[in-house]
C-alpha cells in the first residue's frame, strides 16, 4: 500500500476549480480527497475522521461514496492530462471533470479505525467522456466498488451572473 499520494491532480485545479466538498483543496470543511497514479491506476488514500460515523465502529456510507465519486472525476482528470501530454507538476493546467453518473456497491461494512485506499481503472468512453471503475479497500478487505461516468465540465459551470 502506498503510504502517500503525491502529485495529486487536485493540486493542480486552479482556485475557481478547487471548492469541491470531496476533493477541493480550498474547502476547509471539506474531505481533501487527493487523486495520483500508482503505476497503470489511479489511487487516493483516506484517514476518515470520527465525525464520519454511521455507527460506533463504522463509517457513513455517504463518505464512500463521495470517496468513489471524487476519485473517479480526479482520475479521468488524470488520464486526459496525461493523454494531453502532461503530468501533475508540470505546469499545465488539468482538465476537471464533473459526475454523469455514479453507481456504488457497498460490500463489506467500512470499519472506523482503517486507512482507505481507493483504486481506479480508466476507460476512454469518447473525448470528453471517461469511465472509472473504483475499489475502495481497507488492508485487503474490499469493502466498495463504483463506476463513474465523468465528463469533461461544461464551461457554463463557472458562468458568473450578470447584474
Amino acid at each position: 500500500m502506498a503510504d502517500e499520494v503525491s502529485k495529486a491532480i487536485q493540486d493542480e485545479y486552479p482556485d475557481d476549480f478547487s471548492w469541491c466538498y470531496g476533493c477541493g483543496r480550498l474547502n476547509e470543511a471539506g474531505h481533501h480527497f487527493r487523486t495520483s497514479w500508482s503505476g497503470d491506476q489511479t489511487v487516493t488514500l483516506y484517514k476518515p475522521a470520527k465525525e464520519h460515523m454511521a455507527l460506533p465502529g463504522f463509517v457513513y456510507g455517504g463518505v464512500i461514496a463521495s470517496l468513489i465519486d471524487c476519485h473517479g472525476t480526479g482520475s479521468a482528470a488524470l488520464a486526459l492530462h496525461r493523454k494531453n501530454g502532461n503530468e501533475p507538476g508540470d505546469g499545465a493546467e488539468p482538465p476537471r471533470f464533473v459526475t454523469a453518473s455514479l453507481h456504488v456497491d457497498f460490500l463489506n461494512p467500512t470499519p472506523q479505525e482503517n486507512e482507505l485506499k481507493a483504486l481506479g481503472t480508466i476507460h476512454e468512453i469518447h473525448p470528453k467522456k471517461w469511465k472509472v471503475e473504483v475499489e475502495v479497500l481497507a488492508g485487503d478487505v474490499k469493502l466498495a466498488a463504483g463506476e463513474v461516468i465523468a465528463v469533461v465540465m461544461p464551461s457554463s459551470f463557472l458562468a458568473k451572473e450578470e447584474g
